[in-house]
């Protein structure tokens, strides 16, 4: 299995689709919010958690556990305040654009694999320029566009994923032939919603009475859809295992 180093952690949406997909392990949570770096340490006691994406980028090395490039894969759902529609859509500007940190540890720590998510409103500002980082490191990435309702949720909710590999040698011909036939930047057609989830009562995200409760709903509004992780696992690594 590979190593899984995991940034913006939320609650483990990508470890637990990933660990459904018998893709990875995770070896590192880093996650700002105290609330999801609880409920991380409850369901993977074992695994370090960091507090700060800033602090991992100036010491890599030093809270990073070591592990083998060719077997890691590093993920990322990097805030969406400054993308988001529902925002102001400031951009880099943001205090809360952390893109330029997360590139600066793909290219010192250089995962075989990478998987990025934000929402919908990245597309039409900032996924551009990850995109050309990633490139200019040496990853050809694919994108797409991923609704919750393609695993049968009873919601829509777009989200945008980014999945990058590491190319040994992006000047030869064969990785030239790759960009050309491959656009960097692939839309795909949402799929039409199903509702094949249990119906549940209409009483909310989170019950009243449930401590925490503003928490539960900040991390669940924040968190991506396991199962859709879970697809993603399964189609890395079957190109692994090809």
């Amino acid at each position: 299995m590979l190593s899984h180093v995991d940034l913006c952690s939320g609650i483990g949406g990508f470890a637990l689709g990933f660990q459904w997909a018998g893709l990875s392990k995770p070896v590192l949570f880093c996650d700002i919010e105290p609330w999801s770096r609880k409920v991380l340490a409850k369901h993977w006691p074992d695994v370090p958690i960091a507090e700060d994406v800033k602090e991992l980028a100036n010491d890599p090395d030093g809270l990073i556990p070591r592990t083998d490039p060719k077997r890691t894969i590093l993920t990322a759902g990097y805030p969406c305040q400054p993308f988001s529609h529902a925002g102001k859509r400031l951009g880099h500007e943001d205090d809360r654009h952390i893109w330029p940190y997360l590139l600066q540890i793909v290219a010192q720590k250089r995962p075989a694999w990478c998987c990025f998510e934000n929402v919908y409103g990245h597309v039409s500002m900032g996924l551009d320029q990850v995109l050309f980082d990633l490139e200019g490191q040496g990853y050809a990435s694919r994108t797409f566009i991923v609704p919750a309702c393609a695993v049968d949720a009873p919601h829509r909710r777009d989200r945008v994923f980014v999945i990058a590999k590491d190319v040994s040698d992006t000047d030869s011909p064969r990785c030239e032939e790759q960009r050309r036939s491959q656009p960097a930047q692939e839309k795909h057609q949402a799929p039409q919603c199903r509702s094949g989830w249990l119906t549940e009562p209409p009483v909310g995200r989170v019950a009243h009475g449930i401590p925490k409760r503003v928490d539960r709903l900040r991390g669940l509004g924040n968190a991506i859809v396991p199962q859709i992780a879970q697809k993603i696992g399964q189609a890395i690594k079957a190109s692994i295992d090809a």
